[in-house]
């Protein structure tokens, strides 16, 4: 059965390559005329969403650099300690629905220095896979389709990213704890 579903996912991909454009060219669909309109498109999509980027990243450049983050953190480790959650992953906590790149690296750095085995390294890999980048989603992808009101998507958006980095944690804990 392991062989199966390892040949089945080896080929998934490139079949699909394939079978778009054979199918579209069997329907008479101008296949290379739809492939550059289309990459015309996106590519005035993406310079549209420039100035979206660079106010995010300067945003996250200040908060880091002005110290916020680590006095949020310690301001609220004595909440963490009680709850049992370590109080290096805290920042991944603050990062991970601000940026992806940088949740990353502070993930890759956790795992660098207490090793991917430890319990702080299972809770980091859990977390970055169990939350998002609610502000980066918002920004880019409602910036791109010019959605200007995003006060509900925020407040559910950052609510999920709290229940997903407590979930994380604790099914954490009590799977390998």
């Amino acid at each position: 059965m392991y062989e199966l579903i390892t040949a089945v996912s080896a080929w998934t991909i490139p079949a699909l390559i394939a079978f778009i454009p054979l199918y579209a060219a069997f329907r008479k669909v101008p296949v290379y005329e739809s492939f550059v309109d289309g990459a015309k498109e996106g590519f005035g999509t993406a310079v549209s969403l420039i100035p979206h980027l660079v106010g995010m990243m300067v945003a996250i450049a200040m908060f880091r650099a002005s110290g916020a983050m680590d006095w949020l953190v310690e301001a609220v480790r004595p909440l963490s300690d009680s709850l049992g959650v370590p109080g290096e992953v805290l920042p991944l906590g603050l990062l991970r629905p601000i940026t992806g790149a940088g949740s990353l690296a502070f993930t890759a750095d956790l795992i660098k220095a207490y090793g991917p085995d430890s319990m702080i390294g299972r809770i980091a890999s859990t977390i970055q896979g169990s939350t998002d980048t609610t502000l980066y989603v918002l920004t880019v992808y409602f910036g791109a389709v010019g959605i200007r009101k995003t006060r509900y998507a925020l407040k559910v958006g950052l609510f999920s990213d709290l229940v997903g980095f407590l979930a994380a944690v604790f099914v954490s804990l009590l799977v390998f704890g």
